[in-house]
C-alpha cells in the first residue's frame, strides 16, 4: 500500500468541509409532498457528532469491542450518509444492507457480520423485511422511516437532542477497517468484502486522475448506497470534493428528482439507460428522431430538448457500468450529444479498475486501467487478473473464499474473461463461470450473444441458457412498452416477425454451436422482489435457470423461432 495522505481519508475530509464550507448546503433531502430539507456542513457536523456520541455510549453500556459492526438498512437519504460518518467517528465499522432484501438475507447478513445495532431508515417494504431483524437488536429510526419503525425504535432526532456532540476531530487510520460491503448475490450467498479507509482514499484519488470533480459539481444519489459504485462515487466523491448531493424521493418522482438536481455527473446502470432511451422512443419513433437529428439547426435543438427533458442537459460526465453497456446504446446517446463513459470494476476492488477516457472514442471497450492499476490475462483461461491499492483485505470470516480469488502475490481473480487490445483497452468477453457446455460438447459464452439480443428495442433484459441441450436458447424479457402492445393476435404476430428477423441476424454471425434454437418471450417483469435481478439490476442467471430451465425442452419441441412463454 502506498502512503495515503491523511487529509484524503474520509473523516478528515469531513472535518475539512466543516471548517471551510460551514454554511454551504451539502445535502438536499426530499421529505414528501415536494418539500425539501437542506443540510449545511455545520448542521451535518452537529448531528453526526451527536449520533456518534450516542453510539459510543451504547457501545460502552453493552460492551462492544473496538471496531464493532453497525448496520444501515435504508434507501438513500441524508441520514444514511450521516449514519456512516457517525459510525466511523464513534470508532466502529459500517455494514450497509440493500433496502430491497428478503428477510432471510437480512438476518443472514446481520448475523454473519455480528452487527451490534442497526439504523432502520427509508424503506418501501418494511413490513416484509422486519422479521429479518433479530429481536433485541438495538435499532434507530430516521425521520423518513416507516411509521412502524419510528414507533418501534428510538428516533434519530430524539437521540441527537439528548446527546452531547463529540468535540474535536477523532481520527481513523488508513489501515483501519471502514466497512463491510456485502456483494449483491449474483454468484451465491452475499460475501462481506472488507475495505479500509486507505483503500477508499486511494480509489478516489485514482478516479480523479481520470475524471475531474470539484465543489461545483452536483450528483443525484439514487442507486443503492449499499452498492460499491454509489459508495465510492457519491459518498466518497462528496467527501473528497465538497460537491452537492441531491437525493431521489421515489421511483414515481425520479424524473422530477433529476430535473431538480440537474446533475453535472451522472452514473447509471445499463438497464436504466435503456429505460431512458425507451421513454424517448415512446414519444418519438426512431426514424423521425434520426431524421430530425440529421438536420443542421433543428438537430441541435432536438438534442438539447431531449437532454433537458431527461434532466441531463447540464451533465458533463455520464457513466455506465455494473453490467455490459450495449454498443448500440452508447452510439444512440452519442447522437444526442451525451458521451457515456463505460466503467468496469467489482466490489472487491472498489469498482476502480478500468474506464473509458472522456473525449476519446473507446466504445466497445471498458477503456484502459486507471493509473496505479495493474491488469493482465491468465494465459490459459483469458481471465482478467488485476491488483491495486484499492483491493479488499478479503471476505469477512471467509479465508477459504478469499484464497480462491486473491493470489499469494496480491492479484485479484476477477472471474471475467477479456482481451486487451493494442491500445491497452480492455474488452470484457464474458464470465469464466457463465460458460456452459451444450450436449455437443461445445462451450457457449452467453454475454456477447446477450449484448446483441438486447439491441432490439422491445427487449429490456435477456439471458442465454441451455446447458446440456443441443443448442442454446434465449430468454428475453420485454420492455413495458412492448408488453403493452401485445393485446391482439396481429400485434403478437408483428413482434414475432421482428424478433425472428433479429434472431436470424444474430445467428448468422455466430458459430454453429452458439446459434440460438429459439427465443422465449417473457412479459412478466423481472424484479428485485421476485428474485430475478439484483438491487443494481443485474439479472440472476441461476434464478432464470431455476424458473425457466424445466421448460426449455418443451419450448424447443415447438419448433418455432419465437415462443410467447407467459
Amino acid at each position: 500500500m502506498p502512503t495515503i495522505p491523511a487529509d484524503s481519508l474520509a473523516l478528515q475530509r469531513f472535518y475539512h468541509w466543516e471548517r471551510t464550507l460551514a454554511s454551504r448546503v451539502a445535502l438536499t433531502q426530499p421529505i414528501g409532498g415536494g418539500a425539501l430539507k437542506e443540510f449545511t456542513w455545520t448542521e451535518l457536523g452537529d448531528q453526526v457528532r451527536r449520533m456518534a456520541a450516542h453510539l459510543q455510549a451504547l457501545g460502552q453500556a453493552q460492551g462492544w469491542e473496538p471496531g464493532a459492526k453497525v448496520a444501515i438498512l435504508s434507501k438513500n437519504c441524508a441520514w444514511w450518509l450521516m449514519s456512516d460518518l457517525a459510525i466511523w467517528m464513534a470508532g466502529y465499522v459500517s455494514v450497509p444492507l440493500y433496502p430491497t432484501l428478503a428477510p432471510d438475507t437480512i438476518r443472514q447478513i446481520l448475523d454473519h457480520s455480528e452487527a451490534k445495532a442497526c439504523f432502520v431508515g427509508k424503506l418501501d417494504g418494511w413490513e416484509g423485511m422486519k422479521p429479518g431483524v433479530p429481536e433485541g437488536l438495538p435499532c434507530i429510526s430516521y425521520p423518513v422511516s416507516p411509521a412502524d419503525a419510528q414507533a418501534s425504535y428510538s428516533g434519530w432526532d430524539e437521540l441527537c437532542a439528548r446527546s452531547t456532540p463529540i468535540s474535536g476531530e477523532p481520527l481513523r487510520q488508513a489501515d483501519e477497517l471502514a466497512t463491510l460491503i456485502y456483494t449483491s448475490g449474483t454468484t451465491g450467498a452475499p460475501k462481506g468484502v472488507m475495505h479500509t479507509f486507505g483503500a477508499f482514499a486511494w480509489a478516489f484519488s485514482a478516479a480523479l486522475k481520470r475524471i475531474a470533480m470539484s465543489q461545483e459539481d452536483r450528483m443525484l444519489s439514487y442507486l443503492p448506497l449499499a452498492h460499491v459504485v454509489e459508495r465510492v462515487l457519491v459518498e466518497h466523491g462528496w467527501l473528497r470534493t465538497g460537491c452537492s448531493i441531491y437525493f431521489a424521493e421515489s421511483l414515481d418522482t425520479f424524473a422530477a428528482d433529476l430535473q431538480r438536481a440537474r446533475p453535472t455527473i451522472f452514473f447509471s446502470v445499463p438497464r436504466l439507460w435503456v429505460k431512458f432511451q425507451q421513454g424517448v422512443q415512446a414519444k418519438m419513433p426512431q426514424k423521425k428522431l434520426d431524421l430530425l437529428l440529421s438536420l443542421p439547426l433543428i438537430g441541435g435543438l432536438v438534442r438539447r430538448k431531449i437532454l433537458k427533458a431527461l434532466g441531463l442537459d447540464q451533465c458533463r460526465v455520464a457513466a455506465g457500468g455494473a453490467a455490459p453497456m450495449p454498443v448500440a446504446l452508447l452510439h444512440w446517446y452519442r447522437k444526442l450529444g451525451l458521451e457515456i463513459n463505460e466503467g468496469y470494476g467489482m466490489t472487491e476492488n472498489l469498482a476502480v479498475s478500468h474506464i473509458t477516457v472522456p473525449g476519446q472514442d473507446q466504445i466497445g471497450s471498458v477503456g484502459p486501467a486507471y493509473e496505479g492499476v495493474e491488469a493482465k490475462l491468465d494465459p490459459a483461461s483469458s481471465e482478467l487478473l488485476m491488483r491495486s491499492p484499492a483491493l479488499m483485505l478479503g471476505y469477512y470470516k471467509e479465508p477459504g473464499m478469499t484464497q480462491e480469488v486473491l493470489t499469494a502475490d496480491g492479484w485479484l481473480r476477477t472471474g471475467d474473461k477479456g482481451r486487451i487490445d493494442g491500445n491497452g483497452l480492455l474488452h470484457i468477453t464474458g464470465r469464466v463461470k457463465d460458460l456452459f457446455k451444450t450436449s455437443k460438447g461445445k462451450y457457449v459464452a452467453p454475454a456477447p450473444i446477450e449484448d446483441r439480443l438486447g439491441q432490439h428495442p422491445a427487449v429490456e433484459a435477456c439471458v442465454v441458457t441451455g446447458a446440456n441441450m443441443g443448442q442454446p436458447v434465449g430468454v428475453v424479457m420485454l420492455s413495458p412498452q412492448a408488453a403493452d402492445h401485445l393485446k391482439t393476435a396481429e400485434q403478437r404476430a408483428e413482434l414475432s416477425a421482428q424478433l425472428s428477423s433479429h434472431l436470424a441476424e444474430i445467428n448468422a454471425r455466430l458459430d454453429p454451436h452458439e446459434q440460438l434454437d429459439c427465443l422465449a418471450v417473457i412479459k412478466t417483469p423481472w424484479t428485485v422482489d421476485n428474485g430475478f435481478i439484483t438491487p443494481t439490476f443485474k439479472v440472476k442467471r441461476n434464478r432464470v435457470d431455476e424458473v425457466y430451465g424445466p421448460q426449455l425442452e418443451a419450448w424447443v419441441a415447438e419448433r418455432k423461432k419465437v415462443i410467447f412463454a407467459d
